[in-house]
């Protein structure tokens, strides 16, 4: 049977990054990637300072994280996409997309990178909308809005 595979990504090298600006210093760690918002999500706290943590030891951005492990998110998307059990020989990829704003919850859910069935997009989605709780990401003390990418694979 087919499964989904998925990892968390940087956003280091997506086109959503707006800027990468240093905020003093002239070291990696002080880059910032700040995402071009196109639309207003409702739940952000601040919709001109939503930030793609950059992955660079150091720098004091940390990552917004779900309460479940990546393995329970996994199993759960293998569990609860029946379109994988209904179309056994699918081949594909592609990327989901979430605002998790400064109080830890997750706002908005979207495909970043579409599938080539919408039934599977929809299916992926419902999963990862259900992930409401989150460990805000951090900006040195501060908590910030993030856009957290998680790309996947449908393998054997």
């Amino acid at each position: 049977m087919k499964k989904l595979i998925f990892s968390s990504l940087s956003i280091i090298s997506i086109f959503l990054i707006q800027a990468c600006s240093s905020l003093g210093g002239s070291s990696m760690n002080n880059l910032i990637a700040t995402v071009e918002m196109d639309e207003t999500v409702i739940g952000i706290c601040d919709q001109s300072r939503v930030i793609s943590i950059l992955p660079f030891p150091g720098n004091g951005q940390v990552k917004a994280s779900p309460e479940k492990t990546d393995e329970e998110i996994e199993k759960e998307l293998n569990m609860e996409v029946s379109f994988l059990k209904e179309n056994p020989i699918a081949d594909d990829k592609g990327m989901v997309g979430l605002f998790v704003n400064c109080k830890g919850e997750m706002v908005k859910c979207r495909m970043s990178n579409k599938t080539q069935s919408p039934i599977l997009d929809e299916q992926i989605v419902a999963v990862f909308s259900q992930l409401k709780k989150w460990s805000p990401g951090k900006f040195g003390r501060d908590s910030v809005d993030t856009y957290v990418l998680y790309s996947f694979t449908i393998k054997e």
